[in-house]
């Protein structure tokens, strides 16, 4: 799983992002309320995890922004020295998912992070999932539309399930190369849109079978559901609004 941590003191963020990778976790540490909202608005994380008290901004103030901007329901995890019962109840009505006082117990910390992952994540033990016309089999790695199973690679088909799995939420081109692929961000990322490309035609997504996979410039990609009779956007008018209004 990937996590942003937000926290200013520097041996307390070392030792949070070494027993996270401890369990397997990628773990990206940021000292400030402004550079914690540049990553996580531009890449692609999992879980965040939010100090109250930083220096340029209040916790609270971080994750009220990050609400408001961002298109998924991403868990975040308050944990601060301040443990009064009317802050926790302020971080939960802001949005929080869960709340803990410094300093944490190392096992209970992962335990709410693994239980966070499985509540944000509920499809991932299902065998068949269903997304309007789409049916998913995740033990016999075939995907049908309409009822007409689809020919895919099976590339293809991990492609196409982690973007339903992640619907409406952005995707970078590293965070699919990591997740998909098994591969380091240093791989040219022309793999990824080379693959996109192809999946649109072969998955048929368009307005009748409602999705479709957005790109968002100079970021990843998007799956979103579509109405009928709701125009298509193809990557070149993405680039043609771009270049319109910058």
């Amino acid at each position: 799983m990937r996590i942003a941590l937000l926290e200013d003191e520097h041996e307390q963020a070392q030792h949070i992002v070494s027993t996270l990778s401890e369990r397997g976790h990628h773990c990206d540490s940021f000292p400030t309320g402004q550079s914690f909202l540049s990553a996580v608005l531009h890449r692609s994380y999992d879980l965040l995890i939010l100090d109250w008290q930083i220096p340029d901004m209040t916790g609270i103030d971080v994750l009220e922004s990050v609400r408001a901007q961002i298109n998924w329901a991403i868990p975040v995890v308050f944990l601060t020295q301040r443990d009064s019962e009317a802050d926790i109840v302020r971080a939960l009505d802001a949005g929080a998912d869960d709340y803990l006082s410094k300093p944490a117990r190392t096992a209970e910390l992962v335990a709410r992070i693994n239980a966070l992952s499985r509540r944000s994540n509920p499809d991932t033990e299902r065998e068949v999932l269903k997304f309007g016309p789409f049916e998913i089999n995740t033990q016999q790695r075939n995907i049908l539309l309409h009822g007409e199973e689809l020919s895919l690679t099976d590339k293809d088909f991990d492609l196409t399930l982690f973007l339903f799995q992640n619907q409406g939420r952005l995707l970078t081109r590293e965070m699919l190369l990591e997740r998909v692929w098994g591969l380091t961000r240093d791989i040219n990322t022309r793999t990824v849109d080379t693959h996109m490309s192809r999946l649109r035609r072969r998955l048929g997504l368009n307005p009748e079978n409602g999705f479709r996979i957005k790109t968002i410039y100079q970021r990843g990609y998007r799956l979103e559901a579509m109405k009928a009779g709701e125009p298509e956007q193809t990557p070149e008018a993405t680039e043609t609004n771009r270049a319109a209004n910058a």
